[in-house]
Parts: structure tokens; C-alpha cells; sequence
């Protein structure tokens, strides 16, 4: 009788973490916080092409500042870690 164990939770070409470099959490919650802003501006983009009132023009505008405003801030908090 052969058993194959095989994990549920595991994807394909996952590593099971076994070469991932541990982060502190202050570095884990920066890249999340990163990723978060990267969708963020995303859906901001998206939104601004499919707007056609000038009010919700202008809004989606400030909108995209805000977001990349804060997406260099994280990148520029990530980078001071890094040295």
C-alpha cells in the first residue's frame, strides 16, 4: 500500500516557503501595505476611464494623486529599510 501525502493547502510551484527570507513584521506590513496601494491605484485607474461626468473626473483626479502620493511614500519607507 503506497500513501501520497499531498497538501491541500500548497499551490503549484510553491515552495512551502522553504527558500522565502524572514521579514520582521514592520517589513511584512510595509509590502501589504504596498500591495494594498498597488490595487488601490489600480481601481483608481480604472475608474477615471470610465467616468464621463466632470465632477467625478475632477474626484477620480484627486483620487490617482492621493493614491500615488502614498504609493511613494511606502516605496520611499521600503527603501530606508533596505540600507
Amino acid at each position: 500500500m503506497t500513501i501520497l501525502y499531498t497538501n491541500p493547502v500548497c499551490k503549484a510551484g510553491d515552495t512551502m516557503g522553504l527558500f522565502r527570507k524572514k521579514r520582521p513584521p514592520k517589513e511584512n506590513h510595509l509590502i501589504k501595505e504596498i500591495n494594498q496601494t498597488k490595487i488601490a491605484l489600480e481601481t483608481a485607474y480604472s475608474n477615471f476611464e470610465n467616468v464621463i461626468d466632470p465632477d467625478l473626473i475632477d474626484s477620480c483626479i484627486y483620487q490617482l494623486n492621493a493614491i500615488q502620493n502614498r504609493y511613494q511614500f511606502l516605496l520611499k519607507q521600503a527603501k530606508a529599510l533596505e540600507q
